[in-house]
């Protein structure tokens, strides 16, 4: 074939093509069991520090199956279901009402249940997990993450700072009656629930955390409700 050809130059950009993409799909491929398990390092990394435990990425799946006793899945009623509870998709879970996922863990020697949480902030998703005391009220931890939330604003919602704020506010009201977490912007108020402090300059991001745990706690009412587990 005469190099200097258009056909020449065709063939050979294509066949270049062909080969870059099946090195590039096959080095993907190789990669995604390691991609799975760092993936699977960091959520459980999140829901650990939902109980107040800070882990590095080495340490990580040892404390989480030390602490984490027993995992599964709850329907819309509060009852257990068939599935595994860490590889369930939240965000399709909580757009389609179907089973949730309960993390129980034993801190100190007490029982504490870990819900997960799904909603969207400014510029993309959020989720993250919150754990209540054995009355199924009392917040014991939580722990937030976003997509692409602003860096110093709305990010902020990842920071300790902001999760300590949670401690210990209940999602019941004295009546029993589920009130959720309000963020409120700093120096205002919220009536008739428990409140925490938005992020200064995170006006759009604090609504939508508000709203995620609104929405992704409201979904465990009947759970919360129930008898202990």
């Amino acid at each position: 074939m005469n190099r200097d050809s258009n056909l020449y130059t065709i063939v050979y950009a294509s066949v270049m093509v062909i080969l870059v993409a099946l090195g590039l799909a096959l080095t993907s491929q190789s990669l995604r069991s390691y991609q799975k398990k760092n993936e699977d390092i960091d959520k459980m990394m999140q829901i650990l520090r939902s109980v107040r435990v800070q882990t590095t990425a080495a340490d990580a799946e040892a404390t989480f199956k030390s602490l984490i006793k027993e995992s599964y899945l709850v329907d819309e009623n509060g009852k257990q279901v068939e599935g595994d509870a860490f590889s369930t998709d939240y965000v399709k879970a909580f757009a389609s009402k179907e089973p949730l996922p309960v993390f129980v863990a034993s801190i100190d020697g007490e029982t504490k249940y870990i819900m997960a949480m799904s909603g969207a902030g400014l510029w993309g998703p959020l989720w993250g997990y919150m754990s209540v005391n054995e009355d199924k009220s009392t917040v014991y931890g939580a722990d937030f993450s976003h997509q692409g939330e602003t860096p110093g604003l709305g990010a902020e919602i990842t920071q300790s700072f902001f999760s300590k704020e949670f401690y210990d506010k209940k999602l019941f009201n004295e009546a029993g009656e589920f009130k959720s977490i309000a963020i409120v912007k700093p120096g205002k108020t919220a009536e008739g629930q428990d409140y925490v402090d938005g992020i200064s300059g995170g006006t759009i991001t604090s609504q939508g955390v508000n709203q995620m745990i609104l929405t992704s706690m409201g979904g465990y009412i009947k759970f919360l409700t129930s008898q202990k587990q």
